[in-house]
């Protein structure tokens, strides 16, 4: 049965576009330039505003996800990549529950379950852009018009159709890694330096202010009689960046670098040559990035359906149930104020924290929990359980020394899902200590762009060892 249900989805394949797969072994420096000039389209799409907006002074409802979901408001990256994130999260949830059976073995079976995995993506895609149009995201629908509402619409989809196709032919050979991860980690790298360095002036009651803490900082220094209070104002004004939000965003970085290299490496030996040894590594981030950005996506889902509802059916209980928005400091941005949304949403700073620790304890135990399940979760279904790696090390005539063949699984079945689970709930630990600390950025921010840039310092190392290494640079990196 599951097989058919991927069996239906042929007739779409013809009308997706795709990516072909390179025909030959495309070179470093090529891969390289190919990745700058998908990272320049991306950065352009997200400053190219979308045409046909009449306003953009309602509430916006990922404004606590942009940074994690690669998006920038007005812009044709409006909804980033969480169309993608979620078709991929939903998919690979099913397939791993077996709700769609997919063997990887066979050529036609992956071809269809990414053709699926788009499709779905495009869907999405359709229907947030059509809630967020017609929910008066960009002004009231009846100023816009018929034709100015698909026309919003129309925009939306085709950038999220180019990004997809982006991170597809990066992760066909072309270019390096992923173009999701390329993107998350670049909004969050423009985001931290434009809040460090942000030349523009803000107005929040005590006359103009510059935006970005550092500028701030040598301003106030420089421009105020008082030093003392003027370095309490760069250090600690709410409401814009300040620099102890940015040193707090540079401990985590440091945090995350050091705790990175954490890892249990298993002896390994060949079956073929005694003598050739090495090691596989078991990292404490065994599943990188992604039980963080799973999260994120569910998280984001979960504040745009709630926002909407509310603005919609405020009063009905069950939509109260799931989230109370209220403005933030008479403001048009809503903040969740009650309800599932408010226990999932990070105290402001660290005063919220310690004024509602019902709040902050139950905020704690939801993200180190949740990004424990789906670490070990994501282990099972990605390729990384015990079993597909006791497998993948069997097929290379690689066998744990000490262990024969057939006990191989075991040993690995006690250290993959501690690693898994352990990694997952330390990746939740230090983004909400990030989140109380204020780190501009967010902790989630934080912890994706270390972990991606640190998978490319990986790959960097592994592509230049494979063009210029011979037999003896062994196993596994």
């Amino acid at each position: 049965m599951g097989v058919r249900v991927l069996h239906l989805l042929r007739p779409f394949m013809s009308v997706l576009p795709e990516i072909a797969t390179p025909d030959r072994k495309v070179p470093f420096n090529e891969k390289v330039l190919w990745t700058g000039g998908t990272l320049l389209m991306f950065l352009v799409m997200s400053q190219v505003r979308l045409y046909g907006i009449v306003s953009s002074d309602s509430s916006d409802p990922l404004y606590w996800m942009r940074v994690i979901l690669a998006s920038n408001r007005g812009t044709l990256m409006e909804l980033g990549i969480m169309p993608v994130l979620t078709s991929g999260m939903i998919m690979q949830l099913l397939a791993g529950a077996n709700f769609i059976k997919v063997d990887y073995n066979l050529k036609e079976d992956r071809a269809l379950f990414a053709g699926a995995q788009k499709l779905f993506a495009v869907l999405i895609a359709i229907g947030h852009a059509t809630v967020s149009v017609l929910t008066g995201l960009y002004g009231n629908p009846k100023d816009i018009g018929a034709g100015g509402c698909l026309l919003l619409i129309v925009q939306l989809v085709a950038a999220c159709l180019i990004t997809m196709l982006m991170d597809e032919m990066l992760q066909k050979g072309y270019g390096l890694g992923s173009g999701i991860n390329l993107f998350i980690a670049a909004n969050i790298c423009q985001t931290i330096m434009w809040q460090a360095l942000s030349p523009s002036t803000v107005n929040v009651g005590r006359g103009d202010e510059y935006e970005g803490a550092l500028i701030s900082l040598v301003h106030l220094m420089t421009s105020r009689h008082n030093k003392a209070r003027a370095l309490k104002q760069a250090f600690y004004r709410g409401h814009l960046p300040n620099v102890m939000g940015l040193l707090s965003a540079v401990f985590i970085f440091g945090l995350v670098v050091y705790v990175q290299g954490f890892r249990v490496e298993l002896p390994v030996t060949s079956n073929r040559m005694r003598s050739q040894r090495g090691t596989y590594p078991i990292k404490l981030f065994y599943t990188s990035s992604m039980p963080i950005m799973l999260y994120s996506a569910m998280i984001a889902n979960v504040f745009m359906i709630s926002q909407m509802l509310y603005q919609r059916f405020g009063t009905n209980l069950l939509v109260r149930l799931l989230g109370v928005w209220h403005p933030i400091d008479e403001s048009n941005q809503l903040l969740a104020t009650n309800g599932v949304a408010y226990y999932l949403s990070a105290p402001r700073n660290l005063t919220h924290a310690i004024l509602d620790p019902i709040h902050t304890v139950i905020y704690i135990a939801i993200m180190v929990t949740g990004c424990a399940l789906l670490s070990k979760s994501w282990a099972e279904i990605s390729g990384s359980s015990p079993r597909a790696v006791a497998h993948q090390l069997k097929e290379q005539q690689l066998v744990i020394a000490g262990y024969r063949d057939a006990s191989m699984y075991k040993e690995l079945k006690r250290v993959v899902p501690i690693a898994a689970s352990f990694g997952g709930a330390c990746l939740g630990a230090i983004s909400v200590l990030a989140d109380l600390m204020g780190a501009i950025g967010s902790g989630t921010g934080i912890l994706l762009c270390v972990t991606i840039i640190f998978q490319y310092f990986e790959m960097f190392v592994k592509e230049q060892m494979e063009s210029g290494a011979g037999p003896e640079t062994m196993l596994m990196g």
